[in-house]
């Protein structure tokens, strides 16, 4: 699985960053992106939990 987040319309708001940063982390734009290509097994629970819970729904999950 693999994480993708849409720069343009991300508005920085940090959950995704604080519900799985061990896939999500803020850029030199202060723009939240995935950090690992693969996410991990053990996190993808959170991974899903941070792409249901963005307020703006700016990041895929793909299998």
């Amino acid at each position: 699985m693999k994480a993708y987040v849409n720069q343009e319309d991300c508005i920085s708001c940090g959950l995704c960053v604080s519900v799985c940063p061990d896939v999500f982390q803020f850029n030199d734009d202060d723009k939240s992106e995935a950090i690992k290509e693969e996410i991990p097994e053990d996190v993808v629970e959170s991974a899903i939990e941070a792409r249901d819970g963005c307020p703006v729904s700016v990041i895929d999950i793909e299998e």
